[in-house]
């Protein structure tokens, strides 16, 4: 009994203690909580982007680099240009570079070989061989050259010649073919034949229309220039030794309905 009454007693003192805590906590003012700071944002990294290098062909000049030799035994001339680039050491134009010595240096050894294979001419001057190039193509990535060699052989009745063509796509540096300036399936090379038949037939008489059959061997002699595209037919190919080369231009117009207008004459499309 009196236990209980112990027991009574605290939880009196108790409540007594509490409720004044708990009704002052009801009557209070709420504490206003500071807003929390917004975090800074990073600004975001943006890459940056690789400067776009010039063309390649404003950092370059073509010059020329004369290649001379001679021989006694048997006797012998040779002087030709070497077109070269300069201004840079870019691979695409040490290829070019490479490229053109390398055809004329092919050009000699056959020379030679036929120099050889002669007997001594007596009261001979010797055998000669000359070239030069010219290119035909307007300034910028596209290089089209010819190159003209005459070829003089000791005792021969009169000297021959030849042309050859190069033209060289300086920015993906390597040579352009001729099926690339047209769009694929296209029949490029029997409209560049019509177009020559009946630009040499009324030119001369007797036209051999043997070398000028819709073949790739007849037409690997050709130039891109501004004015259309050139094609060189050597001596003997369609004509007697009396009429010489021929060359015949095709504007861009005769062309328009198969130039590939992704390919190296897309800027010449009328």
């Amino acid at each position: 009994m009196l236990q209980s009454k112990w027991n009574k007693w605290k939880i009196g003192i108790l409540l007594g203690v509490i409720l004044p805590v708990v009704v002052a906590c009801g009557n209070a003012t709420p504490t206003t909580m500071a807003p929390s700071a917004t975090p800074l944002l990073l600004p975001t990294m943006t890459s940056l982007s690789t400067p776009t290098l010039p063309p390649l062909y404003l950092s370059v000049t073509l010059g020329t680099v004369q290649k001379k030799d001679q021989g006694k035994s048997p006797s012998y001339t040779i002087d030709i240009q070497v077109p070269a680039l300069q201004g840079s050491d870019d691979p695409r134009a040490t290829n070019f570079n490479n490229e053109m010595a390398l055809l004329v240096q092919q050009e000699i050894g056959v020379f030679k070989d036929n120099v050889r294979e002669l007997a001594p001419v007596p009261m001979s001057n010797g055998s000669r061989l000359t070239g030069k190039y010219t290119l035909f193509s307007a300034p910028g990535n596209i290089l089209s050259l010819k190159f003209e060699f005459i070829r003089y052989i000791a005792g021969s009745a009169h000297p021959g010649t030849h042309s050859r063509t190069v033209t060289y796509d300086l920015e993906a540096g390597s040579d352009v073919r001729l099926n690339q300036l047209f769009q694929n399936g296209s029949t490029y090379l029997q409209v560049i034949s019509d177009y020559c038949v009946a630009q040499l037939t009324p030119r001369i008489p007797g036209l051999f229309n043997n070398g000028l059959d819709p073949t790739t061997n007849n037409y690997q002699s050709w130039n891109i220039t501004p004015n259309g595209l050139l094609i060189t037919f050597d001596e003997y190919q369609v004509a007697p030794y009396a009429f010489g080369p021929q060359q015949v231009v095709i504007p861009y117009t005769e062309l328009k309905a198969i130039i590939d207008p992704q390919g190296p004459l897309a800027s010449y499309l009328p």
